[in-house]
């Protein structure tokens, strides 16, 4: 999922591709998109883009005409549109030919020259939103990249929130407060600090300072605090200078962004700057077990206290190949492959299992055929003889009964006679 750094990326590339380009028409929408229709239709106007955490704003400015004397013509916008877009699971912009235009193109904007290019958000899971006339989100907290000092004030000012009763790991997902941190970041800022994921997010945070002390240049007190594990057992983290947790917030996102575009790049497949500067999310050996909300958690360690129970944690396997590969749908794909192997599998066992049956069902109905058959050819030699024998029978009993017929009645007669 695009986090903070994404969006920020995804917004200096918009203002590099689009800078002196001049787009024209109405803003199209896909038909299959659920979203609002984008009510904005103008003859020429240029597109400009700034981030917030895990939103985008994109703004459209209609173009004045040197001409004072020619107006606007009528449905044309004459005034600027913002249009705030996040980005939800799989959403980046693209900018393209018109006949090269992405599949999953939701939103379009067309540029006023020929050849047409255009200028997309693409959205293959449609997860992702816009709005109109839109402005950031109200209960999203201020950025942990550009907003940083209102971004420290507002957590620390606000502890005492029935928020930070939860694991710092899942807090740390919390807009509200830490906008822009998504689940790769959160595991890599978390192993830096060699912090439990599921300990208490008010023990990790209190203590801080509503100013970052090393600003100032002042020296941050080394605190040992206990936390006990999974197991019961107590367990020492150093809460010093490295320890300042909403530090890291600020700068570990900001060191994705200065990857020169490289770490998460629409246009290109090759990530693996960005996997060699992964620490923890994904990496060999470290382990991985989903909190009270679903998401995988990454760590290396002890999972801390308050981890889900009846979790199971694994290790991360080895990955077949480094390079060339989408990093976010590797996983995917191992998950896909395994699938499709334990299915054929599956139809392999299935399928000897099967096979015996039939062999034997065969071989049944051939017998039980040949005994019908050899039944049948000894009804056909034994019929005659039981045939012959009821005529006999019938014949002989026809030709007793005339002959026992006269006799009777002569009798009768010879008694009524004598009478």
């Amino acid at each position: 999922m695009p986090e903070g750094p994404e969006l920020h990326l995804a917004s200096l590339y918009v203002n590099k591709m689009c800078a002196g380009v001049v787009f024209t028409g109405p803003v199209r929408k896909s038909e299959v998109s659920k979203n609002p229709d984008v009510p904005f239709t103008c003859e020429a106007y240029r597109i400009t883009a700034a981030s917030r955490g895990k939103e985008v704003k994109l703004t459209l400015t209609p173009m004045k005409s040197d001409d004072p004397k020619e107006r606007v013509k009528a449905g044309q916008a004459d005034q600027p549109m913002d249009i705030v877009i996040r980005f939800g699971m799989s959403g980046y912009f693209r900018f393209t030919t018109e006949d090269e235009l992405p599949k999953h193109a939701h939103l379009r904007f067309y540029s006023k020259e020929t050849p047409c290019r255009v200028l997309s958000f693409v959205d293959a899971r449609r997860f992702g939103s816009w709005q109109p006339n839109g402005t950031w989100q109200s209960d999203r907290g201020p950025c942990v990249m550009f907003e940083y000092e209102s971004f420290r004030e507002k957590v620390v000012s606000h502890l005492s929130d029935r928020a930070f009763d939860k694991p710092i790991c899942e807090v740390l997902l919390n807009q509200k407060y830490f906008n822009g941190i998504g689940n790769y970041l959160r595991a890599e800022i978390l192993f830096r600090l060699n912090i439990p994921p599921f300990v208490p997010a008010r023990t990790v945070l209190e203590g801080l300072e509503s100013e970052d002390l090393s600003e100032n240049k002042k020296p941050v007190k080394n605190e040992t605090t206990d936390t006990k594990t999974s197991d019961g057992a107590k367990q020492k983290w150093v809460k010093g200078e490295t320890g300042d947790l909403l530090r890291l917030c600020h700068t570990v996102p900001l060191e994705v962004v200065n990857l020169g575009g490289k770490g998460y790049d629409p246009q290109k497949t090759d990530y693996s700057d960005f996997k060699a500067w992964l620490q923890c999310y994904y990496v060999d050996g470290m382990k991985s077990i989903g909190d009270h909300n679903g998401r995988t958690m990454w760590f290396k360690g002890d999972p801390g206290p308050m981890a889900p129970k009846d979790s199971k944690s694994t290790k991360a396997k080895k990955r077949a190949k480094k390079d060339g590969h989408d990093y976010y749908t590797d996983k995917k794909k191992v998950a896909r492959k395994r699938s499709e192997s334990t299915s054929k599998k599956k139809v392999v066992k299935q399928e000897t299992v099967t096979k015996t049956p039939k062999k034997e069902k065969k071989a049944r109905t051939k017998e039980a055929g040949t005994k019908r058959r050899k039944a049948e050819n000894s009804r056909e030699v034994t019929a005659p003889q039981h045939e012959k024998g009821s005529t006999a029978r019938r014949r002989k009993s026809s030709s007793a009964e005339p002959a026992a017929g006269p006799q009777r009645r002569s009798g009768r007669v010879t008694r009524q006679n004598s009478k």
